[in-house]
């Protein structure tokens, strides 16, 4: 091997080690770990999972629909496929006790008819250097069917080189879109549902518009302003999508509280007026004592204003009366 060659090769390395995988997916690392490769709709022809290394790309597990599975050494017994129940379009691969050997970049590749190959970039972080938290700018509630569209207008000033929009989870955060603002073009979006986007060369505001919402669309979105001086701006905003079920039992709740609230009220009404009555009564009945009391000194004075007074010297006068004397000889009978 001559030293050109050997030069080559060192500088292919040095390029592969400095240049940074683009993902479409982050996931924090977990002792069951799953990633999910959702695929548009069409016929699948064979898949694989590979794991992203410095200078290749290392089989892990392919997949047919007619000759089944094959895990590859060292895998065995380490990975499974994992069939989805959010739809038969979802091939994930599952982990048995993930580790920190298993940090790093994984690639799912699928052959589909009639659109052809069909790739997914899947990043596993360390649980320590796995961010989520994120200051909220707004929330909107929305109701299920309807269309929502999230817009940010950038506030700094001087020209921006990249914008994205990420779906943020506690366990992952998904790429939605990305917009290369120098040149105007984005990267195709490998998110499970549709998301329109627009992206033009050094534009200041953009939007993400996503048709027919469901309860799953439910969560946190970040809009990002990148500059190539490693500065940006970030706008987040969280979406609620509820259901009918959630909305009957809203309604439940709400009423069964209001009807509490006013049984409270009149409860409280009740109490008051009872004891205010009470009071009444014994302000009545001290009244009426001391009134009879009153009463009843008043007519004892006047009693003893008019009774009679006795000579206190304890001397009688002499009372004289006239009258006539009648004869006591019986009538002689004729």
């Amino acid at each position: 091997m001559d030293y050109f060659t050997f030069l080559v090769a060192l500088l292919h390395v040095h390029k592969a080690l400095g240049e940074e995988i683009f993902w479409n997916t982050r996931v924090k690392l977990a002792e069951t770990l799953t990633l999910e490769c959702q695929y548009p709709l069409g016929t699948l022809v064979q898949m694989e999972w590979f794991k992203i290394n410095a200078t290749e790309k290392e089989s892990i597990a392919i997949f047919h629909p007619t000759f089944g599975s094959e895990i590859r050494e060292p895998y065995v017994d380490r990975v499974y496929f994992l069939k989805s129940t959010s739809g038969p379009n979802d091939m994930m691969l599952a982990f048995h006790n993930a580790s920190e050997a298993d940090v790093g970049s994984y690639s799912c590749l699928l052959e589909i008819f009639p659109y052809g190959s069909w790739e997914k970039v899947i990043q596993v972080v360390p649980s320590d250097s796995f961010e989520i938290a994120v200051p909220l700018n707004s929330h909107v509630v929305s109701e299920p069917g309807e269309n929502i569209t999230f817009m940010y207008e950038l506030q700094m000033k001087g020209p921006m080189q990249q914008v994205t929009w990420e779906k943020v989870q506690s366990h992952q955060i998904d790429l939605l879109i990305s917009c290369n603002l120098s040149q105007g073009k984005s990267s195709p979006s490998r998110f499970r549902r549709q998301i329109l986007s627009n992206c033009s060369q050094g534009m200041r505001r953009s939007f993400i518009l996503m048709p027919h919402v469901v309860a799953s669309d439910s969560g946190l979105y970040r809009c990002c302003f990148k500059a190539s001086t490693g500065e940006n701006e970030t706008f987040v905003v969280r979406l609620t999508v509820t259901d009918g079920k959630n909305d009957n039992q809203y309604v439940l709740w709400m009423v069964v509280g209001a009807v509490l609230s006013l049984l409270f009220v009149i409860l409280i009404a009740a109490v008051i007026v009872i004891l205010y009555n009470r009071k009444r009564r014994r302000q009545k009945s001290v009244q009426g004592k001391e009134s009879q009391a009153t009463q009843n000194k008043a007519s004892n004075n006047y009693r003893s204003s008019f009774s009679i007074s006795q000579p206190s010297d304890g001397a009688g006068e002499d009372i004289y009366v006239n009258y006539p004397t009648f004869s006591r000889r019986p009538k002689t009978r004729a």
